[in-house]
């Protein structure tokens, strides 16, 4: 299969290979609450990286300690989020599997194993906000916690943002409208349900 580019995080192009299963792409997106009502912090996960190297943060495949199929060769925190570059350990047949998937962009997501060191609930919105993170793995996953998180190739990664702002909001106006966004879905779905 040929290789095909993606979009790194500073603008240059990254390989999907399947001749040597390398690729790359976000964990973790800053401010953007995944379907359990969790949202990233900007910078929560400077602390666990600073402690622990990219080989040290394990390659899973749907979080299950009994398939490693790989290694981050990079992770770093940028303005968006968890930027991840890795390489699948193609002598193993799992990981060959994942190389074809990911080849043929039938399989791209990502999400991130962790424990919460740091955070805090909104009464009023039920988010958790993560402050700080101790990452111990990210996996390979067919559907993330996270829609947004995922490899990413030319032309198919695009940052989720609120449909009335501009399409590079500034940090601040976003998170805020994630939050207004999200407090709206639930008064919609209150007033539904109390319509029944």
């Amino acid at each position: 299969m040929p290789a095909r580019a993606a979009p790194g995080s500073n603008g240059t192009d990254l390989i999907v290979c399947p001749e040597d299963g390398t690729f790359a792409g976000y964990a973790s997106l800053f401010d953007v609450p995944d379907l359990s009502g969790d949202v990233v912090a900007i910078g929560a996960f400077s602390e666990s990286l600073a402690r622990r190297t990219a080989p040290d943060v394990r390659m899973l495949f749907q979080h299950d300690p009994k398939e490693p199929v790989g290694v981050w060769t990079q992770i770093r925190e940028d303005t968006r989020g968890l930027y991840v570059e890795g390489r699948l350990t193609t002598a193993s047949s799992r990981a060959r599997e994942l190389q074809a998937l990911i080849g043929a962009g039938a399989l791209d997501g990502l999400s991130i194993g962790f424990k919460a060191i740091a955070g805090d609930r909104n009464r009023r919105t039920g988010l958790r906000r993560l402050n700080r993170i101790d990452l111990w793995e990210i996996s390979i996953v067919t559907f993330p916690m996270l829609p947004g998180a995922k490899i990413i190739r030319r032309g198919k990664f695009t940052y989720p943002r609120s449909p009335q702002l501009p399409h590079n909001p500034p940090r601040s106006i976003a998170r805020h409208s994630a939050v207004e966004t999200l407090e709206s879905l639930a008064a919609v779905i209150r007033s539904a349900a109390a319509n029944r």
